[in-house]
């Protein structure tokens, strides 16, 4: 097999990742609430760097809707303008917990067969 180019690289883990970006920003919720500019940071951190705040607002915007999430706003520790906190329902709850279990069920089987001949 050949080593494919990067972009096609990037493309790759950027499909992947558009399939359970709403489980990590809920993942990362549950740990506590967070505001819009802690999500792409946090998921950096977590070596989620491809993730930008253009994809983040607009999920988290879907998510509210489907009663997943809540926000509040909270003044800035830094003085300047309230921001606009998330944090889990029932509702985020309950879909974390059933998508962490289907991307285990999912990620396990698939890891078995990339690793099989390793």
């Amino acid at each position: 097999m050949t080593k494919e180019p990067a972009a096609t690289a990037d493309q790759r883990r950027s499909q992947l990742l558009r399939g359970v970006l709403d489980l990590c920003l809920l993942s990362l919720i549950a740990e506590q609430p967070r505001y819009g500019f802690e999500f792409a940071q946090a998921l950096a951190d977590g070596g989620l760097d491809l993730v930008s705040d253009g994809s983040v607002y607009p999920l988290l915007a879907r998510m509210e809707r489907a009663g997943l999430i809540s926000s509040y706003r909270a003044p800035s520790p830094s003085g300047g303008a309230p921001r606009k906190y998330y944090r889990l329902t029932d509702a985020g709850r309950a879909e974390l917990a059933g998508g962490r279990a289907g991307w285990q069920s999912f990620a396990g089987p698939v890891g078995r067969i990339l690793n099989a001949g390793t």
